[in-house]
């Protein structure tokens, strides 16, 4: 029998539903934990993630057998739970709907962890949507704008 080999890197971004500022920095490491046990469970490699207080940046080895759709769904609706059940913001905390999803090479593999990681400094110089809106246009995403995040800067 024949084995499936494959290299697939993702990176997902997703948002805080009315990009709200309200994913509380003193909970980001409990946070990243619970989300690295997450894909674990769904038998992903988690390579990167970083939670700011309005989105999330996720870098994932993934497998061939794993659905982007469901394995996003899955991740988002779960931490959601987690969240609320923390009882971490003020009133109900929701993601917002949808999310943007980027692959890379296994040689791109260092600066997407380094990029992930530096989240911080990153938006000292840059806003959210700038950010965004570069990844699609760098990845030749075709995009309306009707239907992008929701943004407040």
């Amino acid at each position: 029998m024949a084995n499936t080999y494959s290299q697939i890197y993702l990176h997902f971004v997703f948002t805080v539903k009315g990009r709200q500022a309200v994913i509380p920095k003193q909970h980001k490491e409990e946070l990243h934990k619970y989300i690295t046990g997450l894909v674990k469970k769904r038998d992903a490699t988690l390579l990167a993630v970083h939670c700011m207080p309005d989105h999330v940046h996720l870098f994932v080895g993934f497998k061939p057998i794993l659905s982007i759709a469901d394995f996003i769904k899955e991740i988002k609706v779960e931490s959601n739970e987690f969240i609320q059940a923390k009882n971490w913001t003020p009133g109900k905390f929701a993601w917002q709907s949808g999310y943007g999803v980027f692959s890379y090479s296994r040689s791109q593999i260092d600066s997407v962890i380094r990029y992930i990681n530096n989240q911080e400094a990153h938006h000292r110089k840059q806003t959210f949507r700038a950010e965004y809106l570069e990844l699609l246009k760098k990845f030749e995403v075709d995009f309306g704008e009707k239907y992008l995040f929701e943004f407040l800067d």
